[in-house]
């Protein structure tokens, strides 16, 4: 009985035009779940272009011609992607399951339908995949299947950046996603594909000194912000947020293990990454940057005195991502002492309750200074040189610490002012 509204289309189609059809890999997989189902795939038995064409014309609907059922099944990836589901004929709704795939259903295990070797070999993304299905799930790699990853693991060089990416991207966007970072890890894959991630891993102790697992801890802040947001980019934040630290850890007898700057240097990192996966090297890219140079700006503020400049920067330098840039920092509280991760929560709220308080909001969210670098030089007849950029910076400071109003009559008088200082006449 087939209760799927497609499934019920494609049958219609399928018994009209007298043809073989099933539904095949991971929406019978997902049919088996109860979840929902998307990017149908249908093998039709024997039938030919016009009827691919056909049944193509249903939106989502992608169609594969073949002789024989079985031999298409087996050139699948995992048994649970290698059920078929009969949508023509008499025994509509029938279960073709050659490999055992419903029992790994039921049992929670991905395990390839040949060999291991030979699989990842034809196609070493499959890796990936395995992962990433373990992380969608909820899913154990049979052991076999794992041990085969990492031995194979140095063939994922010779797949397409895009390719990965795309699979990493769906790993993100997983329920727990550490859950498929621990295994790209273990495998060895991770440190072919995001090398900067991989060196986080460990833990380093002088005398009674010792840093925190950064590794363990960016995954901790990845499946918290799960818990908050869908944003596939926000996530990327998340999993890149601390990518600085391993290139700026030093030790000070004093306090320990610092990482000053560290998300300077991470948001550094970032575009690196994006251009090496082939990831939109966009606003999407400049997004995750922001997010990583900034993430430690609200945290910095929930621990200090919040003041009305702080906050004003903030929504300067954070515009119209502040909501997302929050999200994040609270999802970076991961210390295992209730209490502290109490009193960071309550300080957020100040926070939040400041930045809703400040009667200039939205003009400073959308703060442009009312002095340029252009008027500048037209007033006092100068190219572009570096006390250009500072006496802007001057009249930007004034407004956001409130010494000045953001207006254009004060910012000129300043302008007057920072030039008069440094020797600076109008012609």
């Amino acid at each position: 009985m087939l209760k799927s509204p497609i499934f019920k289309e494609i049958s219609h189609i399928a018994e009209r035009l007298g043809i073989e059809a099933y539904a095949v890999g991971g929406c019978v997989r997902n049919h088996q779940l109860r979840r929902a189902l998307s990017d149908i795939e249908v093998v039709v038995v024997g039938g030919d272009s016009h009827v691919a064409k056909e049944l193509s014309s249903i939106d989502g609907v992608k169609v594969t011609l073949c002789q024989e059922l079985e031999e298409e099944l087996h050139r699948r990836d995992f048994t649970v992607n290698a059920m078929a589901m009969r949508l023509s004929g008499d025994e509509i709704g029938e279960l073709i399951d050659p490999f055992c795939g419903i029992d790994d259903l039921e049992d929670g295990i991905i395990s390839t339908v040949s060999e291991p070797t030979t699989t990842f070999a034809a196609d070493p993304l499959r890796m990936v995949r395995a992962i990433r299905f373990a992380s969608q799930l909820g899913f154990d790699i049979e052991d076999e299947t794992f041990d085969a990853i990492c031995h194979e693991a140095e063939r994922i060089n010779n797949v397409k950046k895009e390719r990965i990416a795309q699979e990493l991207n769906k790993i993100i966007l997983s329920p727990v996603p550490s859950i498929g970072f621990t295994l790209l890890r273990t495998s060895g894959l991770l440190a072919h594909i995001l090398p900067e991630l991989d060196r986080m891993a460990g833990v380093e102790r002088r005398g009674k000194h010792a840093h925190k697992d950064n590794f363990e801890h960016t995954l901790k802040v990845l499946d918290n912000l799960a818990k908050r947001s869908d944003d596939l980019w926000l996530r990327w934040a998340a999993l890149l947020h601390d990518i600085g630290k391993p290139s700026t850890k030093a030790y000070d007898q004093r306090v320990g293990w610092t990482f000053h700057q560290h998300e300077a240097v991470g948001s550094k990192l970032v575009p690196q990454i994006f251009r090496r996966l082939r990831l939109p090297a966009d606003d999407t890219m400049r997004f995750v940057q922001k997010m990583v140079f900034l993430h430690m700006r609200p945290i910095v503020l929930s621990e200090d005195l919040v003041t009305d400049s702080a906050v004003r920067r903030l929504l300067f330098e954070a515009g119209d991502d502040v909501e997302k840039l929050m999200t994040l920092c609270e999802a970076d509280i991961t210390s295992g002492i209730d209490s502290k991760v109490k009193q960071f929560l309550k300080n957020f709220e100040l926070v939040r309750q400041k930045m809703s308080d400040l009667k200039e909001r939205d003009r400073i969210r959308n703060f442009q200074p009312p002095i340029t670098g252009d008027l500048i030089m037209k007033t006092y007849n100068l190219p572009p040189c570096s006390v250009v950029g500072e006496i802007k910076e001057v009249i930007k400071n004034a407004i956001l610490d409130g010494v000045i109003p953001n207006d254009y009559d004060a910012a000129y008088r300043l302008m007057e002012e920072e030039a008069e200082r440094r020797g600076i006449t109008k012609p």
